[in-house]
C-alpha cells in the first residue's frame, strides 16, 4: 500500500511539469486507444441458497450505450466478459418469478465485479429450476402476480449510442461542475431520487478566536467539524410534466440567504421562507427538435462554472469568479435543444441571486452550451438589464461569464495518469447609472470605466486536473483573481453578524472602493466509488485590503449586539451610528471603538467527505 501511495505521489510531483509537449502528442491519440475490458460475474440462488439454472441475465450500460445477455448455468453461475468500463445494470429473469435488478455496477478495466442474485422460483427442486409450469398453472401464477404500476417501473433502456437525448452521446462525467455519477442507483419512470451529504473539517492558519472564516461561499468555520450540505429530493417526470425539488440543510441554509440584499425590499421574510430550498421548480417538456423545456421556480445559477454542490467540482474552494457570483436564481427558465450537442437557455429572473426584485426591472440573461465532442465543452453566459442594488433603482448591472473545458488526455486503463483536463473561465461586468435625483445633494453617477465612482468586475480562473489509477485518485491545481472596484461582488465579511441588507461600517461597498484578490488551491480527491469522494485541500488567498478574519476574529466582545450597521464599542455595546466621528464620541466612556481583526492573507487546510446518490 505504501509503495502504491508513493508511486501516486511521485506521479503527482512529476505532473507539475504537466503541460510539456509530450501531453499534446498523447492527447491526439489517447481517445482512439483500445480500452481493457472488465467482467461481471455472480451466482443466482433462491432463499435456501439452491442454485437457479436457466435464468435469463441481461446487462445494460447505465448510459444506454450497450446491452449483453446470457443464461445462468446449472450451478447458477452467470458471467459477462469483455465489458467496457463504466456503469452496468444487471437484470435476472426466469419464468414464474419476479425479475430482480442490480444497482449500477462499476466495471473497471482488467477487473472482475461480482454481484449475486436471490430469486424466489416456484417449483425449484434438486438444485435446478423445474420445467415450465403447465398452461393452467401459468395462468394461475399470472393471476396471483402483483403488477408493478408503470410509474414505478424502471425507465426503458436504450441500446447503442443515444444520439437523440442532448449530450447523451458521450461521457461528460469528467467536467468541472458536473457530477461524476453515470446513472442513478434507483430510478423509475415517475421519480429519480437524489441525496447529497457534505461534511468537512477546516483549519485557518490565522486561527480566529471566533472560528469564523470570511469571504467565501464554501468555507465558514475554522477548527470544527461541520455539515455544509444535507439535501434530499429529486426529479419528477410523467407525461412530459416536470418538477424538481431538492432541500437544503446545513451551513448553506444560513450562509447563502445572508448574501441576498433583496430581502430588504418590502414585507415577509423571504430568506426564512426559502432557506431550506436549494431547488424547487416545475414545468413542461415539449417534443420540439431535441427537446424544449419551460420551467419556473428556484434554480441553481447558470453563472460561474462551478456547481453549487461541492461533490460536482474539481476543488472544494473555487476561486472568486465562481464563489462571488450567484448560486441560485428565482424566475423562468427556457431550455431549447436544437441539436444533441447544443443548448440555448434564456432566463427571466427576479435579479442577481435574489429571492425578490430589488427595484423596477427584472433581470434577463441566458446560456449557450455547446459540446461538439466528448472532450470539449464551451459555455457562454450573459446577464443584463437588472437593477440589483438595494435602494439604487437607477443603476443597471451587466455581466458575462464564459468557460472552456478540455479533456486533453484519456487512457482509463492506466495505473499512472489515466485522464487529464483543464477548465478556464473569464468574467467581466459592471454597473452604470444614476444614484439619487440628478442635481440634488448626495446624488452621483456610477460608471463602468474610470472616474471616482467606478463599479466594475474583471476576473479569471484556471484549473488543471489529473486522474490516476483508473480514475481512482485525482489532483487539481489552480486558482484565479478578480478586481472589483465598487466591491458589489465582493462578499461582505460577517462582522457583528452583518449581511447584504445591513451592510457594515467596517467594510464599505461604495462605488470606487477598491478590491483586488487572488487565490490558489491544491486539491487531492480519492474516489473509491462513484457516489463518494474523500478529499484534502490546501488553499491560499490574498487581498489588497484587510479582509480575512485574523486572530481577533470579527465578533464583538460579548457576541453580536444586533446592530451590525453601526460601529461597536469595546464594551460590546452599539455606538448607535455608522458615522465615525459620532461613534468616537459615543464610545468614549466605553473603552473606545472596537475594530474587527482583518488581515490581507488567509491560508487553510481542509479535509472532508462528499456523497451523492
Amino acid at each position: 500500500m505504501h509503495k502504491r501511495l508513493l508511486s501516486v505521489v511521485l506521479a503527482v510531483l512529476a505532473s507539475c511539469l504537466m503541460l510539456a509537449p509530450a501531453w499534446s502528442q498523447q492527447a491526439s491519440t489517447s481517445d482512439v486507444k483500445s480500452t481493457p475490458y472488465g467482467t461481471i460475474v455472480g451466482v443466482i440462488t433462491d432463499s435456501a441458497k439452491r442454485p437457479v439454472a436457466g435464468a435469463t441475465v441481461t446487462a445494460r450500460r447505465s448510459d444506454g450505450t450497450g446491452i449483453r445477455g446470457t443464461v445462468s448455468s446449472s450451478d447458477g453461475v452467470y458471467s459477462f466478459a469483455d465489458l467496457t468500463p463504466g456503469g452496468w445494470i444487471v437484470t435476472s429473469e426466469i419464468e414464474g418469478a419476479a425479475a430482480v435488478a442490480s444497482y449500477s455496477l462499476a466495471v473497471l478495466p482488467s477487473k472482475a465485479t461480482r454481484h449475486d442474485f436471490v430469486m424466489e422460483v416456484p417449483g425449484l427442486a434438486g438444485g435446478v429450476a423445474s420445467a415450465p409450469p403447465s398452461a393452467a398453472a401459468a395462468a394461475a401464477a399470472a393471476a396471483a402476480t402483483v403488477t408493478v404500476p408503470e410509474a414505478l417501473q424502471a425507465p426503458e433502456a436504450t441500446s447503442g449510442v443515444d444520439n437523440f437525448t442532448p449530450f447523451a452521446y458521450g461521457d461528460f462525467t469528467w467536467l468541472n461542475g458536473s457530477p461524476r455519477t453515470h446513472a442513478p442507483i434507483f430510478d423509475t419512470k415517475f421519480f429519480t431520487p437524489e441525496i447529497r451529504f457534505d461534511a468537512h473539517y477546516m483549519s485557518d492558519f490565522n486561527a480566529p478566536v471566533d472560528h469564523t472564516i470570511v469571504g467565501s461561499t464554501e468555507s465558514f468555520r475554522s477548527g470544527e467539524f461541520q455539515l455544509e450540505q444535507v439535501s434530499f429530493g429529486g426529479d419528477f417526470h410523467w407525461n412530459n410534466v416536470r418538477a424538481r425539488f431538492l432541500s437544503m440543510m446545513g451551513l448553506f441554509a444560513t450562509t447563502t440567504p445572508r448574501n441576498d440584499a433583496s430581502a430588504g425590499v418590502g414585507q415577509w421574510d423571504l430568506r426564512d421562507a426559502y432557506r431550506y430550498l436549494s431547488e424547487a421548480n416545475a414545468g413542461y417538456h415539449f417534443d420540439v427538435n431535441h427537446g424544449l423545456n419551460i420551467d419556473a421556480g428556484i434554480f441553481v445559477s447558470y453563472i460561474g462554472l462551478f456547481s453549487y454542490y461541492n461533490f460536482d467540482n474539481w476543488t472544494y474552494q473555487p476561486s472568486y469568479v465562481s464563489s462571488n457570483t450567484p448560486w441560485f436564481f428565482n424566475g423562468l427558465r427556457i431550455q431549447w435543444f436544437p441539436t444533441n450537442t447544443l443548448k440555448i437557455e434564456p432566463w427571466i429572473i427576479n435579479g442577481w441571486q435574489s429571492y425578490a426584485r430589488f427595484n423596477g426591472h427584472l433581470g434577463y440573461g441566458g446560456q449557450i452550451l455547446y459540446r461538439p465532442q466528448e472532450w470539449l465543452s464551451l459555455v457562454f453566459n450573459n446577464y443584463g438589464v437588472g437593477n440589483d442594488n438595494l435602494g439604487w433603482p437607477g443603476v443597471t448591472r451587466i455581466h458575462t461569464d464564459d468557460s472552456v473545458l478540455v479533456r486533453y488526455y484519456n487512457r482509463p486503463e492506466n495505473i499512472g495518469v489515466s485522464k487529464a483536463a483543464f477548465s478556464f473561465t473569464f468574467d467581466a461586468g459592471c454597473q452604470y447609472g444614476q444614484v439619487g435625483t440628478p442635481d440634488t445633494p448626495g446624488s452621483f453617477k456610477v460608471h463602468c470605466t474610470g472616474g471616482p465612482n467606478r463599479s466594475s468586475f474583471l476576473g479569471a480562473m484556471l484549473y488543471n486536473r489529473l486522474w490516476f489509477d483508473h480514475d481512482l485518485f485525482a489532483v487539481t491545481l489552480g486558482g484565479g483573481a478578480m478586481t472589483n472596484p465598487g466591491r458589489y461582488l465582493t462578499l461582505l465579511p460577517p462582522i457583528n453578524g452583518a449581511d447584504a441588507v445591513s451592510g457594515s461600517p467596517y467594510f464599505s461597498e461604495n462605488p470606487g472602493d477598491h478590491a483586488y484578490q487572488w487565490d490558489t488551491t491544491l486539491t487531492f480527491q480519492y474516489m473509491p466509488k462513484e457516489w463518494i469522494t474523500w478529499w484534502a485541500e490546501a488553499g491560499y488567498r490574498h487581498s489588497d485590503v484587510p479582509y480575512f478574519a485574523g486572530r481577533g476574529g470579527v465578533t464583538p466582545p460579548g457576541g453580536n449586539n444586533g446592530s451590525p450597521q453601526d460601529y461597536t464599542c469595546e464594551s460590546g455595546a452599539t455606538a448607535g451610528t455608522n458615522v465615525l466621528a459620532q461613534a468616537t464620541a459615543a464610545c468614549a466612556g466605553a473603552g473606545g471603538i472596537w475594530y474587527p481583526d482583518l488581515r490581507k492573507i488567509e491560508a487553510k487546510l481542509s479535509v472532508g467527505v462528499l456523497v451523492k446518490f
